[in-house]
């Protein structure tokens, strides 16, 4: 029975105290991007610099995710995560800081960027490897779920509650940002299980084993570059100042509630999830949420009301739950141990790609042909990459079961 299930993943304590320190570290992150876009905008009112600060972040974690994929399958994962939250925790006190010494600028804010995508790099790879460890595979797919929801509710306090304290000053947010990151961090390192340490040496090929593993298996590399490309295309975060102050004619917390619209949706179709799982079909589904996710872009994209507006946003965040949650699992149960964390730090770069590159390429359209265009047409992108989807990866289209 699903409740039975549900208390079984319950038991596992490792599990659960990893599942509160994501909680943790998701909500501060979350309040620290509302602050960092709003206080951004604040001093430059420009769309360019808000496409920056994603693309800063991209960058480095670029860079430095497969190294730090190839860590995680050789280290403790848990102590990863803690020492990302750790980190993030750092950049919460600098901007406190140079709030107090009147060093908040443009600059610092994009230097800032590049820590907190250097933080993230590490983060990503260690936290989802380190699920399949903490539940047996039978529970696998709920774990996941149950993970992603308690994602998806940090993402809607966390802009909602950043935006309400913002109106405080941006020195409430961080001080408050850097307080729950230490949390996240002191729970991660209470988390334990048994650690298979990877036996390939540190080398380039080892590095690069994640990327060739996912080449080789189909199913996972169309899972992955769907995500790339739905999210590079269709989404539209780093705007949402813009629409918020601009063409919606809302504030701060107006803003946090557009943020945190789409993580009502996600929760909402992640607890769906949890008590009855996807298990046939799953591949159309999957395809067909994407292309919903696309149709609600555009939606908002054309709304001048608020309301429409958030309702078009949570229904991006059903949307995606659907695809993460399947993307998830199934790069999970397509993996081998030794390997997670290569993979999950290719899939990382996808992730990061469709975020950070995604919050630039949004930015740049929106500087060239302003933001109503920069969203529809990434919607409508969206739509289109989900029917090329069917042809170009039919083993993809065609799964039947996770």
């Amino acid at each position: 029975m699903p409740g039975d299930s549900l208390s079984h993943l319950f038991s596992h304590r490792a599990f659960v105290r990893f599942w509160l320190a994501r909680l943790c570290g998701t909500t501060a992150n979350q309040m620290l991007m509302v602050a960092l876009a709003w206080h951004m905008y604040d001093i430059t009112s420009s769309a360019w610099d808000l496409g920056l600060v994603g693309l800063f972040q991209f960058v480095p974690a670029l860079l430095l995710t497969l190294p730090a994929g190839h860590l995680a399958d050789r280290l403790h994962r848990g102590r990863i995560f803690a020492a990302s939250m750790g980190i993030q925790a750092l950049t919460a006190m600098l901007l406190l800081g140079a709030l107090y010494t009147g060093l908040a600028t443009r600059e610092l804010i994009l230097a800032i960027s590049v820590l907190l995508g250097m933080a993230r790099a590490f983060q990503m790879p260690a936290q989802q490897a380190i699920i399949p460890q903490l539940v047996p595979t039978v529970l696998l797919q709920r774990a996941v779920t149950l993970s992603t929801s308690a994602m998806q509710a940090a993402i809607i306090c966390g802009p909602a509650l950043g935006g309400l304290l913002y109106t405080l000053g941006p020195a409430t947010v961080y001080a408050s940002c850097m307080g729950l990151l230490l949390l996240a961090a002191g729970l991660a390192l209470t988390i334990s299980y048994h650690h298979k340490t990877a036996l390939a040496a540190a080398s380039w090929s080892s590095v690069l084993a994640g990327v060739a593993f996912v080449w080789r298996r189909k199913v996972v590399l169309g899972a992955t570059t769907l995500d790339l490309f739905a999210v590079l295309l269709g989404g539209a975060t780093a705007l949402l100042p813009i629409f918020a102050r601009d063409l919606l004619q809302t504030g701060p917390v107006g803003l946090g509630l557009l943020r945190a619209a789409p993580a009502v949706g996600a929760l909402a179709m992640s607890l769906v999830l949890v008590r009855w799982p996807l298990k046939r079909r799953v591949g159309h589904k999957l395809l067909l949420a994407v292309a919903v996710f696309g149709l609600a872009t555009v939606v908002f994209g054309l709304s001048r009301n608020f309301a429409l507006s958030l309702l078009a946003l949570v229904v991006t965040g059903a949307a995606d739950s659907i695809s993460m949650v399947m993307r998830s699992t199934l790069v999970q149960l397509e993996t081998p141990d030794e390997m997670r964390g290569r993979v999950s730090a290719v899939n990382s770069i996808f992730i990061g790609a469709s975020n950070q590159l995604g919050e630039f390429e949004s930015g740049t359209v929106a500087a060239l042909w302003g933001p109503v265009v920069s969203v529809v047409s990434g919607g409508i992108g969206t739509v289109l990459v989900a029917a090329a989807w069917l042809k170009l990866f039919p083993s993809l289209a065609q799964r039947d079961r996770l």
